[in-house]
């Protein structure tokens, strides 16, 4: 059986990053257009390719180390006392090979909690982007014209931790989630990446523009149609009309929203 860790150069108990990293490093040796088209190297790189397609993929892995598994406990050259038919060796393979498969199950279970860990800090920040837009043009609230000179400087520096809180999610999201189709060296890096990453940065671009400038349209009609309540119910804090001191408030809820929720991740571990 082919072993894919062998073709990567790493260990089997090797963590996605590190597997990632072997296989980035030996794709830009490897890759047919630095190497003049050689036949040789094609076929290489086709290799790691295969093997990061594999190990690169929690689920893709487990499988393949279970396979990998069985077939080293049911090979035997009956030259080793540990490959004996003797009850004591069969039992000690089957507790080697019990310890192995819990460790593959143990190692399925952390990667994939990890990547619901990333998906959801992506996804958090997204969502409550797009709704706290959607309120801030329902209610149009004018907490920093109103606010005296400390509530100002306290909603700008909540403003800028925000916005940069944003920004690094945001980006990590971009750098796990999407690929740059302009690059024009990006199959050196990850040879299938499309599949690896199955967004453009245009498309989420263009998903993160979109769905703010129609949340905000949401917002302003649901606003228009709501603005005698909304008025009354607080008539010092509402605008009749879009100020920019708006482009305050949906970094500050994102803020909020998640300190709130990795408060509550820690109280459920």
């Amino acid at each position: 059986m082919v072993n894919y860790y062998d073709i990567l150069k790493v260990s089997p108990k090797a963590s996605n990053a590190e597997i990632k990293s072997a296989y980035r490093r030996l794709a830009r040796k490897l890759h047919p257009d630095v190497n003049g088209g050689s036949e040789e190297t094609a076929r290489d790189f086709a290799r790691i390719a295969r093997a990061y397609g594999i190990l690169g993929n929690p689920k893709e892995r487990a499988s393949y180390d279970q396979s990998l598994l069985q077939a080293e406990f049911n090979t035997s050259n009956g030259d080793s006392v540990f490959s004996s038919s003797n009850a004591y060796a069969s039992r000690m393979r089957q507790m080697v090979y019990e310890k192995r498969y819990n460790e593959i199950i143990d190692r399925m279970i952390a990667d994939e909690r990890q990547e619901s860990i990333d998906l959801q800090k992506v996804i958090f920040p997204t969502v409550s982007l797009f709704v706290s837009t959607i309120f801030v043009g329902i209610f149009k609230p004018m907490f920093f014209t109103n606010a005296a000179i400390i509530g100002k400087i306290i909603l700008i520096s909540l403003f800028v931790a925000g916005l940069i809180h944003l920004f690094s999610r945001l980006r990590s999201g971009f750098e796990r989630y999407t690929y740059d189709e302009t690059v024009i060296h990006d199959s050196i890096l990850d040879g299938n990446e499309p599949e690896q990453r199955p967004y453009s940065r245009l498309t989420a671009g263009a998903f993160l523009v979109i769905g703010l400038l129609v949340c905000l349209g949401i917002g302003v009609a649901v606003g228009n149609y709501l603005e005698l309540f909304v008025a009354a119910s607080m008539p010092n804090m509402y605008s009749s009309s879009l100020r920019p001191e708006f482009v305050f408030y949906p970094p500050i809820i994102v803020l909020l929203v998640d300190l709130m929720h990795a408060f509550v991740s820690r109280l459920d571990v």
